[in-house]
Protein backbone atom coordinates (compact mmCIF):
# COMPACT_ATOMS: atom_id res chain seq x y z
CA UNK A 1 0.00 0.00 0.00
CA UNK A 2 1.44 3.70 -0.76
CA UNK A 3 -0.29 6.81 0.01
CA UNK A 4 -0.71 7.97 -3.45
CA UNK A 5 -2.93 9.18 -5.71
CA UNK A 6 -3.48 9.34 -9.91
CA UNK A 7 -6.06 10.86 -11.32
CA UNK A 8 -6.68 8.90 -14.74
CA UNK A 9 -9.66 10.30 -17.02
CA UNK A 10 -11.60 7.76 -19.56
CA UNK A 11 -11.41 5.19 -16.69
CA UNK A 12 -14.52 3.53 -17.40
CA UNK A 13 -13.05 0.86 -19.83
CA UNK A 14 -10.71 0.40 -22.62
CA UNK A 15 -6.96 1.24 -22.28
CA UNK A 16 -8.25 4.08 -18.93
CA UNK A 17 -9.81 1.02 -17.30
CA UNK A 18 -6.95 -1.42 -17.60
CA UNK A 19 -4.31 1.30 -16.16
CA UNK A 20 -7.13 2.54 -13.22
CA UNK A 21 -7.37 -1.11 -12.35
CA UNK A 22 -3.41 -1.57 -12.68
CA UNK A 23 -2.75 1.26 -10.01
CA UNK A 24 -5.16 0.32 -7.76
CA UNK A 25 -4.12 -3.19 -7.52
CA UNK A 26 -0.95 -1.74 -6.59
CA UNK A 27 -1.76 -0.11 -4.30
CA UNK A 28 -2.52 3.67 -5.20
CA UNK A 29 -5.67 5.41 -4.64
CA UNK A 30 -7.21 6.20 -8.09
CA UNK A 31 -9.29 8.71 -9.12
CA UNK A 32 -11.12 6.97 -12.36
CA UNK A 33 -12.91 9.19 -14.27
CA UNK A 34 -15.23 9.15 -16.83
CA UNK A 35 -18.82 10.13 -18.56
CA UNK A 36 -19.93 6.81 -17.30
CA UNK A 37 -17.09 5.98 -14.42
CA UNK A 38 -16.60 2.17 -13.68
CA UNK A 39 -18.00 0.78 -9.96
CA UNK A 40 -16.59 1.45 -6.63
CA UNK A 41 -13.62 -1.19 -6.03
CA UNK A 42 -10.77 -1.22 -3.52
CA UNK A 43 -8.67 1.94 -4.41
CA UNK A 44 -11.05 2.80 -6.93
CA UNK A 45 -13.13 5.66 -6.29
CA UNK A 46 -15.20 6.77 -9.63
CA UNK A 47 -15.68 10.16 -10.57
CA UNK A 48 -18.15 11.80 -13.34
CA UNK A 49 -15.94 13.84 -15.75
CA UNK A 50 -17.44 15.10 -19.08
CA UNK A 51 -13.92 16.41 -20.27
CA UNK A 52 -15.43 18.45 -22.95
CA UNK A 53 -17.71 20.49 -19.99
CA UNK A 54 -15.59 23.12 -18.03
CA UNK A 55 -18.19 23.07 -14.97
CA UNK A 56 -17.57 19.58 -15.43
CA UNK A 57 -14.31 19.37 -14.77
CA UNK A 58 -14.06 21.50 -12.28
CA UNK A 59 -16.19 19.59 -9.94
CA UNK A 60 -14.36 16.36 -10.62
CA UNK A 61 -11.79 18.75 -9.67
CA UNK A 62 -13.22 19.70 -6.69
CA UNK A 63 -14.18 15.82 -5.67
CA UNK A 64 -10.39 15.16 -6.44
CA UNK A 65 -8.95 17.53 -4.06
CA UNK A 66 -11.39 16.19 -1.32
CA UNK A 67 -10.40 12.73 -1.77
CA UNK A 68 -6.60 13.62 -2.27
CA UNK A 69 -6.22 17.06 0.06
CA UNK A 70 -2.50 16.50 -0.18
CA UNK A 71 -2.38 16.74 -3.85
CA UNK A 72 -2.10 14.18 -7.12
CA UNK A 73 0.98 12.26 -8.10
CA UNK A 74 0.08 11.74 -11.37
CA UNK A 75 -2.62 12.92 -13.67
CA UNK A 76 -2.78 10.67 -16.92
CA UNK A 77 -5.46 11.31 -19.88
CA UNK A 78 -6.69 9.03 -21.42
CA UNK A 79 -10.13 10.59 -22.10
CA UNK A 80 -10.14 10.47 -26.35
CA UNK A 81 -12.50 9.37 -29.11
CA UNK A 82 -11.71 8.50 -33.06
CA UNK A 83 -13.56 8.68 -36.25
CA UNK A 84 -12.60 7.98 -39.70
CA UNK A 85 -13.76 10.18 -43.05
CA UNK A 86 -12.65 12.30 -45.86
CA UNK A 87 -11.82 15.81 -44.75
CA UNK A 88 -13.16 17.46 -47.69
CA UNK A 89 -16.82 15.59 -46.35
CA UNK A 90 -16.50 15.39 -42.31
CA UNK A 91 -19.33 17.70 -40.52
CA UNK A 92 -18.35 20.88 -38.64
CA UNK A 93 -19.96 19.55 -35.76
CA UNK A 94 -17.78 16.08 -35.50
CA UNK A 95 -14.61 18.29 -36.38
CA UNK A 96 -15.48 20.18 -33.46
CA UNK A 97 -16.55 17.07 -30.97
CA UNK A 98 -13.03 15.40 -31.99
CA UNK A 99 -10.98 18.65 -30.88
CA UNK A 100 -13.29 19.35 -28.02
CA UNK A 101 -12.82 15.73 -26.48
CA UNK A 102 -9.19 14.95 -27.68
CA UNK A 103 -7.45 18.56 -27.41
CA UNK A 104 -9.24 20.71 -25.12
CA UNK A 105 -10.68 18.11 -22.96
CA UNK A 106 -6.53 17.29 -21.87
CA UNK A 107 -6.12 20.86 -21.85
CA UNK A 108 -9.32 21.80 -19.18
CA UNK A 109 -8.45 18.50 -16.95
CA UNK A 110 -4.37 19.27 -16.38
CA UNK A 111 -5.02 23.13 -16.17
CA UNK A 112 -8.33 22.06 -13.69
CA UNK A 113 -5.97 19.61 -11.64
CA UNK A 114 -2.73 21.84 -11.86
CA UNK A 115 -2.59 23.01 -8.51
CA UNK A 116 -3.77 19.21 -7.01
CA UNK A 117 -0.41 18.34 -9.15
CA UNK A 118 1.42 21.35 -7.73
CA UNK A 119 0.96 20.45 -4.32
CA UNK A 120 2.30 16.84 -3.98
CA UNK A 121 5.22 17.98 -6.54
CA UNK A 122 3.67 15.00 -9.28
CA UNK A 123 3.21 14.57 -12.92
CA UNK A 124 1.52 14.67 -15.86
CA UNK A 125 0.99 12.01 -18.27
CA UNK A 126 -0.51 12.66 -21.53
CA UNK A 127 -1.57 10.27 -23.82
CA UNK A 128 -0.79 10.75 -27.69
CA UNK A 129 -0.83 7.84 -29.98
CA UNK A 130 1.30 6.46 -33.13
CA UNK A 131 -0.70 8.71 -34.90
CA UNK A 132 0.59 11.83 -32.81
CA UNK A 133 3.95 11.18 -34.50
CA UNK A 134 3.63 9.34 -37.60
CA UNK A 135 2.49 10.94 -41.13
CA UNK A 136 -0.77 11.49 -41.28
CA UNK A 137 -2.86 8.76 -43.87
CA UNK A 138 -5.77 9.30 -45.84
CA UNK A 139 -9.01 9.30 -43.74
CA UNK A 140 -8.07 9.57 -40.45
CA UNK A 141 -6.87 12.86 -40.81
CA UNK A 142 -9.38 14.05 -37.68
CA UNK A 143 -7.85 11.85 -35.33
CA UNK A 144 -4.31 12.45 -36.78
CA UNK A 145 -4.85 16.34 -36.77
CA UNK A 146 -5.89 15.70 -33.01
CA UNK A 147 -2.76 13.99 -31.31
CA UNK A 148 -0.19 15.97 -33.96
CA UNK A 149 -1.84 18.63 -31.35
CA UNK A 150 -1.38 16.62 -28.15
CA UNK A 151 2.22 16.34 -29.32
CA UNK A 152 3.07 20.12 -29.38
CA UNK A 153 0.55 20.62 -26.12
CA UNK A 154 2.59 18.32 -24.45
CA UNK A 155 5.79 19.24 -25.47
CA UNK A 156 4.87 23.24 -24.62
CA UNK A 157 3.38 22.15 -21.16
CA UNK A 158 6.79 19.94 -20.65
CA UNK A 159 9.02 23.10 -21.18
CA UNK A 160 6.97 25.34 -18.94
CA UNK A 161 6.88 22.75 -15.95
CA UNK A 162 10.25 21.72 -15.95
CA UNK A 163 10.72 24.95 -14.75
CA UNK A 164 8.64 23.90 -11.69
CA UNK A 165 10.41 20.49 -11.53
CA UNK A 166 7.21 18.54 -12.70
CA UNK A 167 7.59 16.24 -15.28
CA UNK A 168 5.40 15.49 -18.21
CA UNK A 169 5.64 12.21 -20.24
CA UNK A 170 3.75 11.51 -23.06
CA UNK A 171 2.41 7.71 -24.30
CA UNK A 172 2.38 6.66 -27.48
CA UNK A 173 0.16 3.68 -27.52
CA UNK A 174 0.09 1.41 -31.07
CA UNK A 175 -2.62 -0.71 -31.59
CA UNK A 176 -4.31 -2.17 -28.99
CA UNK A 177 -7.57 -4.16 -27.91
CA UNK A 178 -10.45 -1.93 -26.71
CA UNK A 179 -13.94 -1.83 -27.48
CA UNK A 180 -12.94 1.92 -29.73
CA UNK A 181 -11.12 0.18 -31.92
CA UNK A 182 -13.51 -2.99 -31.95
CA UNK A 183 -15.92 -0.66 -33.60
CA UNK A 184 -13.64 0.84 -36.56
CA UNK A 185 -15.62 -1.62 -38.68
CA UNK A 186 -18.77 -0.08 -38.09
CA UNK A 187 -17.04 3.78 -38.23
CA UNK A 188 -15.87 3.09 -41.64
CA UNK A 189 -19.05 1.59 -42.63
CA UNK A 190 -20.54 5.09 -41.73
CA UNK A 191 -18.26 6.91 -43.46
CA UNK A 192 -18.67 5.22 -46.81
CA UNK A 193 -22.32 5.43 -46.24
CA UNK A 194 -22.19 9.31 -46.31
CA UNK A 195 -19.50 9.48 -49.04
CA UNK A 196 -19.62 11.13 -52.44
CA UNK A 197 -16.53 10.72 -53.50
CA UNK A 198 -14.27 7.95 -51.57
CA UNK A 199 -16.80 5.27 -50.99
CA UNK A 200 -14.10 2.69 -52.51
CA UNK A 201 -11.40 3.96 -51.57
CA UNK A 202 -13.17 3.97 -47.72
CA UNK A 203 -13.86 0.22 -48.02
CA UNK A 204 -10.06 -0.74 -49.22
CA UNK A 205 -8.91 1.47 -45.90
CA UNK A 206 -11.50 -0.18 -44.02
CA UNK A 207 -10.58 -4.16 -44.78
CA UNK A 208 -7.06 -2.86 -44.09
CA UNK A 209 -7.74 -1.06 -40.40
CA UNK A 210 -9.64 -4.37 -39.34
CA UNK A 211 -6.81 -6.98 -40.24
CA UNK A 212 -4.56 -4.43 -38.16
CA UNK A 213 -7.34 -4.74 -35.45
CA UNK A 214 -6.92 -8.77 -35.21
CA UNK A 215 -3.46 -7.98 -34.04
CA UNK A 216 -4.10 -5.70 -31.66
CA UNK A 217 -1.97 -5.70 -28.11
CA UNK A 218 -3.20 -6.55 -24.72
CA UNK A 219 -4.18 -3.35 -22.83
CA UNK A 220 -2.25 -4.49 -19.52
CA UNK A 221 1.08 -4.07 -21.47
CA UNK A 222 0.15 -0.57 -22.11
CA UNK A 223 -1.12 0.20 -18.52
CA UNK A 224 2.45 -1.07 -17.06
CA UNK A 225 4.44 1.49 -19.37
CA UNK A 226 1.84 4.15 -17.72
CA UNK A 227 2.57 2.60 -14.25
CA UNK A 228 6.43 3.22 -15.33
CA UNK A 229 6.10 6.78 -16.19
CA UNK A 230 4.26 7.68 -12.99
CA UNK A 231 6.63 6.18 -10.22
CA UNK A 232 9.93 6.04 -11.95
CA UNK A 233 12.26 8.45 -10.87
CA UNK A 234 13.59 10.05 -14.01
CA UNK A 235 10.57 9.46 -16.43
CA UNK A 236 11.18 9.82 -20.23
CA UNK A 237 9.56 12.01 -22.11
CA UNK A 238 7.93 10.01 -24.52
CA UNK A 239 7.05 6.03 -24.15
CA UNK A 240 6.12 4.60 -27.69
CA UNK A 241 4.46 1.66 -27.02
CA UNK A 242 3.82 -1.38 -29.27
CA UNK A 243 3.84 1.04 -32.96
CA UNK A 244 2.68 -0.60 -35.92
CA UNK A 245 5.50 -1.67 -38.05
CA UNK A 246 3.42 -1.01 -41.25
CA UNK A 247 2.58 2.57 -40.88
CA UNK A 248 6.34 3.54 -39.12
CA UNK A 249 7.65 2.03 -42.65
CA UNK A 250 5.01 4.45 -44.15
CA UNK A 251 6.44 6.82 -42.10
CA UNK A 252 10.11 7.06 -42.72
CA UNK A 253 9.32 6.65 -46.46
CA UNK A 254 9.99 9.93 -48.38
CA UNK A 255 6.50 11.74 -49.15
CA UNK A 256 7.54 11.54 -52.84
CA UNK A 257 7.56 7.91 -52.32
CA UNK A 258 5.13 6.84 -49.99
CA UNK A 259 2.09 9.20 -52.17
CA UNK A 260 2.50 7.79 -55.62
CA UNK A 261 2.76 4.11 -53.56
CA UNK A 262 -0.48 4.59 -51.47
CA UNK A 263 -2.41 5.62 -54.99
CA UNK A 264 -1.17 2.62 -56.84
CA UNK A 265 -2.13 0.68 -53.92
CA UNK A 266 -5.70 2.17 -52.99
CA UNK A 267 -6.77 3.82 -56.57
CA UNK A 268 -10.04 2.74 -57.85
CA UNK A 269 -9.91 -0.53 -59.99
Amino acid sequence: MTDKTVLITGAGGGLGGATAELFAGRGWQVLAADLRPPRPAPNLIPLALDVTDSASVAAASKAAEEHAPGGIDAVVTFAGMMFTGPLVEVAEEDMRRIFEVNVLGTYRVVKAAFPLILRARGRVITISSETGWQKALMLNGPYAMTKHAIEAYSDALRRELMFLDIPVSTVQPGPFRTTMVEGIRATFDKAKQNSTYFAELIGKVGAMAEKENASANDPQILAEVVWRAATTARPRRRYSVKADLSRSLMHRLPDGLLDPLLKKLLAPR
